[in-house]
């Protein structure tokens, strides 16, 4: 579905300072959810307006509600508890550089009761989006996938002996959750799935799991559950273009794993029935093209080509290159280019400017009229 979307966003926008600022007021007491809301909906109209002038045409809010983007699935859950931002996941800058933990720092949500459904922030986002988007929007939402990442030993196991039972929970509450999207009109959903993470990078695996559930229940576990989720939309309404976002971490220019796609392609890529794959292809941890020969015809490949991790803009000759060596493995019109990820999984964003954010959607956009028309 949607083939003829050649330009596309993958989600997070940088947050304004002013929006950050009343974000801060809100936590600490200063200004009222209302008047946080409607800083929020001004924060979004300006980043459609932004989307549209750089030529992108289905339009996010930017993400703009969020602290993380995480936050859809886990800040609505209830039976979760905070577990901190401990060491487990050391952050890498292309330059090699580690930043300090502080920078990094988020507060991550793990599972300790039995989950529930206790808000709907995602509906909050696309009953705006419905009534202000110039054309097709999407919600993006973690993938319940992710389960397993949410597990902890002495944390989770009272509730959940078994982390596929955490996930299979969480499961259901999407597939829920995202009927209710569809109600208020949504035709487009995005899942952000990073366990396989897990499976093509052991150091990342260990580090998050201490290596205690094994790569190929992971690959297992995460095929099973995306696909259940997908299943559940499309028995909801066929109409509705899914995609799926897959990406080796996101935070303040930072990355947390490298590795191909190989270990997972096969798998992923003929048995979980997206309509868009937008995989991270910015650099060579992302490994080569190889791997979409799994690519079933009919898929659209979503590569991330432009970093949204530096201002430096790529060139357009390369750019038309990498496509052509894509096009060896998936037809050239189910292809399409992105950023890798969004600008700014944490609220925190990425080392640019707002201009130099709207440069590389520009380029974006410049690139697929170049080499689609």
């Amino acid at each position: 579905m949607a083939t003829d979307i050649h330009a596309e966003h993958v989600g997070s926008l940088l947050r304004q300072p002013w929006l950050l600022d009343a974000r801060a007021k809100h936590k600490a007491g200063a200004i009222s959810q209302e008047e946080l809301r409607q800083t929020e909906d001004r924060a979004a109209s300006e980043n459609i307006a932004m989307q549209q002038a750089a030529g992108i045409t289905v339009f996010t809010d930017g993400e703009v509600r969020r602290d993380t983007w995480m936050a859809g699935l886990l800040e609505s859950i209830g039976g979760m508890t905070s577990f901190g931002n401990p060491d487990m996941v050391i952050w890498h800058r292309e330059d090699g550089e580690v930043p300090p933990h502080e920078e990094t720092d988020f507060d991550l949500l793990v599972a300790s009761e039995r989950v529930y459904q206790k808000q709907k922030l995602t509906a909050v986002e696309a009953a705006y989006m419905a009534t202000q988007v110039p054309g097709q929007f999407k919600v993006t939402l973690m993938s319940a996938a992710m389960g397993g990442m949410v597990w902890r030993p002495g944390i989770s196991d009272k509730a959940y002996p078994d982390p596929a039972q955490l996930t299979a929970d969480l499961v259901a509450l999407q597939i829920e959750e995202i009927s209710g999207l569809i109600d208020l009109g949504t035709r487009w959903v995005q899942l952000d799935s990073l366990s396989y993470n897990q499976v093509f990078d052991r150091k990342f695996r260990e580090s998050t799991t201490g290596d205690a559930i094994p790569a190929n229940v992971i690959l297992d576990t995460s095929v099973t559950a995306d696909s259940k989720i997908i299943s559940g939309v499309k028995a909801k309404d066929p109409r509705v273009t899914v995609g799926m976002h897959i990406c080796r971490g996101n935070n303040r220019s930072a990355y947390m794993a490298s590795g191909s796609y190989e270990p997972v392609a096969e798998r992923l890529f003929t048995e979980v029935p997206v309509d868009r794959f937008l995989l991270e292809y910015d650099s060579e941890r992302a490994g080569g093209f190889e791997p979409l020969r799994f690519v079933p015809p009919g898929r659209v490949v979503v590569l991330g080509l432009v970093t949204s991790k530096s201002p430096v803009l790529e060139s357009l000759d390369d750019l038309k290159r990498r496509v052509d060596e894509a096009s060896r493995y998936v037809d050239g019109e189910n292809l399409a280019i992105s950023p890798q990820c969004g600008f700014a999984s944490t609220s925190g964003g990425n080392l640019l400017t707002l201009d130099e954010q709207k440069a590389k959607l520009e380029l974006v956009a410049t690139a697929a009229a170049a080499i689609w028309g």
